[in-house]
This record gives structure tokens, C-alpha cells and sequence, in this order.
């Protein structure tokens, strides 16, 4: 079975040694996507709510330039610098999946890459 990486042109380009997404028979692995902004590749968000949205919209785009969705994300991961931020994050994420929601995660970590607040990975199945 050979494997596809994913480089969307509307999400952030790797920011080390990785590949943003990899599609390998029917499903879609992401790396984690943080709140860059994928034209500027800095962090605009400066609010747990902004910084979601961007998070998720990044994930978004990776899923999709590899044939899912965010309706056919099957597991994700939400890593957050500070768990207190979860009902807010929770709320945004809410916004993006509808029933039937994929299985999750949510991790507090001492520290997430250039300094942002939350972090979030998913598998999801190909559509095409």
C-alpha cells in the first residue's frame, strides 16, 4: 500500500522534519495544526476561541487536500498548554463536528510549538 503526502496550499507548510497530513489507503493522518495563519505562517490568533478556529481550520484543509472531511474525522487529538481553556475550546470544537462526533482526546501539555494555547490531530476516512 503506498502513502500520500499531503501539502495543501491553504494550511500552514511543516515546521520541521514532518509532513502536514499523509493519506495512505483509505484513511488521512494529520500532524497537529496549531493556529498559523497559512499566508503569513505566524500566530494571528491571540484568544483560545481565535486560536481553535484557526487550529481546526488548518486541520480542515489537510484533511480535505487528502479526500475527508471534518465529517469524516474517526479520532482526534486536542493538546492544550492549559486545560482551563477546555469549555472554550469545547464550544469552538462543536462548531466543527456534529453528531455523530469522533472519538477524542484532550491533553494538557506543558508546552505547545511557537508559544499557542491548543493543538488538535485527527484521523479521518477518504471520501472519494
Amino acid at each position: 500500500m503506498s502513502k500520500e503526502i499531503l501539502a495543501p496550499t491553504n494550511a500552514p507548510k511543516a515546521i520541521g522534519p514532518y509532513s502536514a497530513g499523509v493519506k495512505v489507503g483509505n484513511m488521512v493522518f494529520t500532524a497537529g495544526q496549531i493556529p498559523l495563519n497559512p499566508e503569513t505562517m505566524k500566530v494571528e490568533a491571540e484568544t483560545i476561541e481565535e486560536q481553535t478556529h484557526q487550529a481546526l481550520k488548518n486541520l480542515q484543509a489537510v484533511l480535505e487536500e487528502g479526500g475527508s472531511s471534518l465529517a469524516n474525522v474517526v479520532k482526534t487529538t486536542v493538546f492544550l498548554s492549559d486545560l482551563s481553556n477546555y469549555a472554550a475550546v469545547n464550544a469552538i470544537y462543536g462548531e466543527y463536528f456534529t453528531e455523530s462526533y469522533p472519538a477524542r482526546s484532550a491533553i494538557q501539555v506543558a508546552a505547545l510549538p511557537l508559544g499557542v494555547m491548543v493543538e488538535i490531530e485527527a484521523i479521518g476516512l477518504v471520501t472519494e
